[in-house]
């Protein structure tokens, strides 16, 4: 699909198709123009494309983690260092919304995270009423608006299956939806959204922060308004604040069926299951078949407990490493390693963090426009006990996700048509010819780099004895052409290439570097000027 993300412009977010399902279909007058106003990045302008395979990847993997926290040695081994809470029989609910969140690229694959409060799904069932496709030939990629309105009942259906599964034979009446200071929330559009659907289906809800309600009677009230459940959007996973006392106390009690739950989080969302998950000793202790041990080893990048006994092994390796939180949300407080100050090194170490092997994001190439802008964008399952519900994307630039990109935001999933991508590129989008451009950079000039050679050095079968003991900064252009010329820069990285004495790579040399391969100005003009010509470098 790499072809596609980067060469296929012929779907697009429909602006006023987009209006029309928030305002009209949905029933939600306003909510369009209060998007614009406090969230304008919430929607991308293009979908992503994913293969079958991927997409069938994604969904083992999701099975076979389930197939794991179902297995009493895990739970029982994971529940032991969880918050007492988590240890609370939560009555039958398996807990709404998962979020698994992957990087898929053509080379590079993985399972970074699990949510259980993802956000975005009702957001992301509107999305696939606003795409506009250019021609007849790829408007079959896009599903019919009936695909929305099935997800949509699925959500319903849902909530009334945890209600069931928590032992109620009579119908669910009310819903609340829970969290810390709603209306300020970025994600509040789609609370109205959710308040909306579930009215439509004969359901009171509300929308409230945790202080809003009392428990009396052996019941939580809203006002005068008895509630059955809690959509739990906090992030205060263990209820441990001031502010999520009442709700606790009611949850203890069993007085309200509240999903997601604080068990749900400590078996699938905190991040030291990954740890777990991803050690080939651990999971033979627990007992876990080998085909599923497979599939788990080769889906989740290897990821460890930060220990200060590692942390000069971490800190040497931290470029391939991704920082995390046990209990973290939304990209915040975790860090890409080669971002690392020494300040934030130290909080780490104090603890309460991972450390997760890095795994390439997709890209998404979103206009066809000089100058190219790429967006990274990772993949997202909603799952619900053990289902794949829905596979939505969300395109970025920075470290993580942040709904802050012009032409970011969630992106509808696509997968490619039966014949690959190359049959429907052929047929409506023509795709532009490519190549790559390498280039070296030290103190004294900048070179070319054939492309070929430096294949043949990266996989040691070629030696360059006029650089040998030298080091460079290597930069790869990957160019669209236009009528065999460079048009423009489709993607760029910049690395450090090492030379040892008989002129061989020494990639450990490389990687021990202490500093950004980072280009001089002046540099980047001479690159431009070899690859655009003098005219471009001088208007850049």
């Amino acid at each position: 699909m790499e072809a596609l993300n980067s060469e296929c412009f012929c779907i697009s977010l429909d602006t006023a198709a987009l209006r029309q399902a928030l305002e009209s279909e949905i029933g939600e007058p306003g909510l369009f123009n209060l998007i614009e106003q406090r969230c304008p990045y919430l929607f991308a302008t293009r979908p992503v494309f994913l293969s079958r395979e991927h997409a069938l990847r994604m969904t083992q993997l999701v099975q076979a983690i389930e197939s794991v926290v179902a297995l009493p040695t895990y739970r029982d081994q994971v529940l032991a260092t969880a918050p007492a809470i988590a240890r609370h029989d939560p009555g039958g609910a398996k807990g709404v919304f998962f979020g698994y969140d992957f990087h898929v690229a053509e080379n590079s694959f993985g399972l970074i995270e699990i949510n259980t409060n993802a956000g975005g799904a009702m957001l992301n069932a509107v999305l696939a009423r606003a795409q506009r496709a250019c021609c007849a030939a790829v408007d079959g990629l896009l599903p019919p608006a009936a695909t929305a309105n099935e997800f949509e009942d699925k959500i319903v259906s849902m909530f009334r299956n945890e209600w069931s599964l928590s032992g109620h034979e009579r119908p669910l009446r009310s819903i609340a939806i829970v969290d810390e200071d709603p209306e300020q929330q970025y994600l509040y559009p789609e609370f109205l959204l959710f308040q909306r659907l579930f009215q439509r289906h004969g359901l009171q809800a509300v929308i409230a922060g945790p202080t809003a309600f009392s428990w009396r009677d052996g019941l939580l009230w809203h006002g005068d308004v008895a509630i059955d459940l809690v959509y739990n959007r906090l992030t205060d996973f263990s209820l441990a604040e001031p502010a999520t006392a009442m709700l606790r106390e009611a949850y203890l009690a069993k007085a309200v069926v509240l999903t997601p739950h604080p068990q749900a989080h400590a078996l699938y969302a905190d991040k030291r299951n990954l740890a777990l998950l991803s050690d080939a000793t651990r999971l033979q202790a627990l007992g876990v078949p080998k085909a599923t041990q497979d599939v788990l080893l080769a889906g989740i990048p290897h990821t460890e407990v930060v220990q200060v006994q590692h942390a000069e092994r971490l800190w040497r390796e931290r470029r391939r490493l991704f920082f995390k939180p046990f209990a973290g949300f939304g990209g915040r407080a975790a860090y890409r390693g080669d971002k690392l100050t020494q300040r934030v090194w130290q909080e780490i170490l104090a603890g309460g963090y991972v450390a997760q092997a890095l795994v390439t994001p997709g890209g998404r190439v979103i206009s066809n426009q000089a100058p190219v802008q790429l967006l990274k964008f990772d993949l997202r399952d909603y799952v619900y006990d053990g289902q794949v519900q829905w596979i939505a994307a969300r395109l970025y630039q920075g470290q993580t996700t942040n709904f802050r990109t012009p032409g970011g935001g969630f992106a509808p999933v696509h997968e490619g048509p039966a014949d690959g991508p190359a049959g429907l590129l052929s047929t409506v989008c023509v795709p532009a010819p490519h190549e790559s451009r390498l280039f070296l950079l030290d103190d004294k000039e900048v070179q070319p780099l054939d492309h070929d050679r430096y294949i043949a050095l990266a996989r040691g079968e070629a030696t360059a004895a006029e650089l040998a003991d030298r080091r460079f900064i290597l930069i790869d252009w990957y160019l669209r052409l236009a009528c065999g010329q460079p048009e423009a820069i489709v993607n760029e990285t910049c690395s450090w290439l090492v030379f040892d004495a008989q002129g061989s790579l020494d990639s450990h040399a490389a990687h021990a570097i202490d500093a950004v391969a980072a280009p001089t100005e002046a540099q980047w003009a001479q690159v431009r000027a070899l690859v655009f010509g003098a005219a471009a470098s001088e208007l850049s």
